[in-house]
């Protein structure tokens, strides 16, 4: 993908920055020993992937639990979980160290056993690089760790340390890519402030700092503030020359801006945030929206990657894309079963297996909590985690549930009510633009 081939050109150029995350570029330039191309970042996520997944089944079926070791093995062999595993993404990157982490530890941990020392290393290595490969990933990785170790067992001690060390991570990761992975800065913290401002100042009549009235009003024009993604306001093609004075300011400048904005226009704000969360979780969307099944050829490039040459991988992705338009392909439905299970693995979290499925469920819940705060994209990859954890939590907690029937029968009804809205909506609605470019400029959101 684009991403794909950006990041390739800088481990060719050694020229970093930290738009994407330098420390998949590093891994990536000390993997060149093994071949060229996306070869060896390749093998490595589908190995993680696999391995991860192979303890799971694994030790599932030793504990005589083959209903859920089954569903583990199906769940792996999702087409679009496993179509995404055949581009070489961060996104991809962040699944498959997070799944060979937690096969490492339900490996042990489901069979009564402590994690060894060697185990433990390799556990913090594959979190550590999983947290540092996406911006957003703390959410998710901090919360999964700090609910799986033994120490402290005060729930509320371990809410204040996870708290703790994503506001250190968050704080921290700017200096660890500037000092340990030599990457230039490239301005890549402006989007999120320059993509809530847009949108509240294209909410309200008048300007909004730092827009002047004239900025303000091409916004509205040319359809430059969408829920959809940020990109319209930065593309030269687009919004680009317009909030160009905007994102020559300091950063700092622009976060004070974004402050006093959503103080002065709570509502506007809320409602952008909402509308980018639910295109974002792909609820209540229009059919047809982009950027959501895996693709099956290479971006255009210069750089040697190329389409690979096998018939199997269109049609696995054509598979792919079938599942994503059903309700199994939507973030917002796998979000919904994480909290209505969350109860239940709370009551089990005294249990290996529970305290497992409590641990992923919460890392699903807070990460998806983010992107109402942080996020600027609506890409369905970004949530291939919250998907996978999702679906591995429930499958911890199958059999030993200890729902009534009542509880069932709600449970059944709310998933309905949400995924019904989402068979509505793309009924009804009229057609996403399908290209890019299209949607860059399409009149609507």
């Amino acid at each position: 993908m684009f991403d794909t081939v950006a990041q390739y050109g800088q481990v060719l150029s050694n020229n970093i920055d930290d738009w994407h995350p330098p420390i998949m570029v590093r891994l990536w330039q000390a993997l060149t020993v093994l071949g060229p191309g996306t070869a060896p970042m390749f093998v490595l996520q589908v190995a993680l992937y696999a391995l991860g997944f192979a303890l799971i089944v694994g030790q599932l079926a030793r504990s005589s639990r083959m209903i859920a070791a089954l569903a583990a093995c199906a769940l792996s062999l999702s087409p679009l979980l496993l179509g995404w595993q055949m581009v070489v993404l961060k996104d991809a990157q962040m699944v498959g160290a997070l799944v060979a982490a937690l096969g490492i530890i339900a490996h042990y941990r489901l069979a009564g056993r402590k994690l060894p020392l060697f185990a433990a290393v390799l556990v913090a290595v594959l979190v550590g690089y999983a947290s540092l490969v996406r911006a957003n990933a703390v959410f998710a990785t901090i919360p999964l760790v700090v609910l799986l170790l033994p120490r402290p067992s005060s729930l509320w001690l371990k809410a204040i340390i996870a708290l703790a060390a994503i506001a250190l991570l968050l704080g921290a990761t700017p200096w660890i890519n500037s000092h340990i992975f030599n990457a230039q800065p490239s301005g890549v913290a402006k989007s999120q402030p320059l993509f809530d401002l847009a949108a509240i100042a294209a909410d309200n009549s008048t300007s909004v700092a730092p827009f002047t009235q004239a900025e303000r009003d091409q916004i509205v024009r040319r359809h430059c503030a969408k829920s959809f993604f940020w990109d319209p306001v930065a593309d030269p093609t687009s919004c680009g020359p317009i909030t160009s004075r905007a994102n020559a300011l300091p950063e700092t400048e622009l976060y004070r801006d974004l402050a006093r904005a959503v103080a002065a226009h709570p509502l506007a704000y809320a409602r952008h945030r909402f509308e980018h969360w639910n295109s974002s979780e792909r609820w209540l969307v229009p059919p047809g929206r982009i950027d959501a099944g895996p693709p099956d050829e290479a971006e255009p490039n210069d750089l040697g990657l190329e389409t690979p040459p096998s018939s199997l991988a269109p049609l696995w992705q054509r598979f792919a894309g079938w599942e994503e338009r059903t309700p199994l392909g939507w973030p917002i439905i796998w979000t919904s079963l994480a909290l209505l299970f969350l109860p239940i693995a709370w009551k089990r979290r005294n249990d290996a297996a529970g305290n497992l499925a409590f641990a992923l469920l919460v890392s699903v819940v807070t990460l998806e909590a983010s992107f109402l705060v942080i996020s600027i994209a609506s890409d369905l990859r970004y949530h291939l985690w919250s998907m996978t954890a999702a679906a591995l939590g429930l499958i911890f907690l199958a059999g030993d549930a200890f729902l009534t029937r009542r509880e069932w029968v709600i449970r059944a009804i709310v998933i309905a009510i949400i995924a019904c809205g989402g068979v509505i909506t793309r009924s009804s609605l009229t057609r996403a633009p399908e290209s890019y470019v299209a949607m860059l400029h399409a009149p609507g959101g």
